[in-house]
């Protein structure tokens, strides 16, 4: 990176919602938690990672954070919404778990080699992708990692 990373910086990302516990019961579903200290009836704090954070809000809580109108989410692209698991597998298991709660499927897979994922609509319509991403590729970089992958499976 040519930047290095903030010590001690979070991200909170903020989405509205139009039925705060039925979001919380399908993201559950996903294998997530939620922190309970900045959860109400309002708004719930999912953890996405080590510091990383999607709050959950009503729409009337979104409402007075956001400047601007609210954008209906099944007509307008608010956001992409990606977050990465640890293996292929788990992509399939996370998109399966999305459907089977009742969100609907964005993307058929996608597969770069280096890089695997699959979208889905959550029940407000917000777009989702989950990834996995080779360890190496990550590091390296997507081009690097493919430029040391070339060939490797040609015979010297």
């Amino acid at each position: 990176m040519t930047n290095p990373a903030h010590p001690g910086r979070m991200l909170f990302l903020n989405i509205p919602v139009a039925d705060l516990e039925r979001s919380k019961a399908f993201f559950a579903k996903l294998g997530f938690g939620f922190n309970p200290k900045f959860t109400d009836e309002t708004a719930a704090c999912m953890l996405v990672g080590e510091h990383a954070f999607v709050m959950l809000l009503s729409r009337e809580k979104f409402a007075e954070f956001a400047k601007l109108p609210t954008a209906d989410p099944t007509t307008h692209t608010l956001g992409l919404y990606c977050f990465s698991v640890s293996s292929r597998d788990e992509v399939d298991a996370v998109s399966a778990a999305a459907l089977a709660a009742g969100g609907s499927e964005a993307d058929g897979p996608e597969d770069y080699g280096f890089m695997y994922s699959r979208s889905f609509f959550d029940l407000d319509g917000h777009g989702w992708q989950v990834m996995w991403m080779d360890p190496t590729a990550a590091e390296q970089g997507p081009a690097e990692f493919a430029a040391s992958t070339q060939g490797a499976d040609t015979p010297a």
